[in-house]
């Protein structure tokens, strides 16, 4: 039974060293993203997403990644660590490292580890402590869903103007398109005296 457990745990410790934790993740990123985003440095097994239980709308900001190698992870990790890296039009880069046990919050228990669980008396010392800790995260809880809000807000703004520069981008490359074809570049190009280059390539003037 023992020895069960022992090797149930040595496969979950293999899988954390395959895994990357990725945090700073735009709340609209889905697990389609990141696959896609990710599959470039090796097959991703699986994505899942940390709840977020600090706010009343769970959105994700992080999640575990893990890769089908170690190896793989370990490329993940320095890249993501050494070139910005964006997903969804997040202002801010991907950040990644490696993951640890008590990011899975289905890990199983570790042989020979033992949990004790006491109530807290008011006289306690640690009473003190706790209460305080307990504030804190009521206040940690308060700053967030702030920061979220604004968040939100830039994603959208920079989401709008990434819309609108690919739709006039878009205008451009159509305007080109029609010149070329009904011939109104070439007749510009004798005015001016310029030469129309359009081989297998791009079109381009001289």
């Amino acid at each position: 039974m023992e020895s069960g457990k022992q090797n149930e745990y040595a496969a979950f410790e293999e899988k954390v060293r395959r895994t990357v934790y990725l945090d700073n993740l735009s709340p609209n990123v889905t697990e389609s993203v990141v696959r896609t985003a990710l599959d470039q440095y090796g097959t991703v097994k699986s994505v899942e997403f940390i709840p977020n239980y600090l706010e009343p709308r769970n959105m994700p900001q992080c999640a575990l990644v893990e890769m089908e190698k170690e190896k793989q992870a370990k490329v993940v990790i320095s890249t993501l660590s050494e070139f910005p890296f964006m997903m969804s039009g997040m202002p801010r880069p991907v950040r990644a490292r490696a993951a640890v046990a008590e990011m899975f919050g289905d890990r199983p228990r570790k042989p020979g580890r033992q949990i004790h669980i006491r109530w807290l008396d008011t006289a306690d010392p640690d009473f003190e402590v706790a209460s305080k800790l307990k504030q804190l995260v009521k206040r940690h809880a308060t700053e967030t869903a702030v920061m979220l809000k604004h968040q939100l807000e830039k994603e959208e703004k920079l989401a709008k103007q990434q819309g609108e520069t690919l739709k006039a981008n878009y205008k451009k490359y159509e305007m080109i398109d029609s010149l070329m074809a009904d011939g109104a570049a070439r007749r510009l190009a004798r005015c001016y005296n310029l030469r129309v280059s359009d081989d297998s390539g791009p079109s381009t003037f001289h």
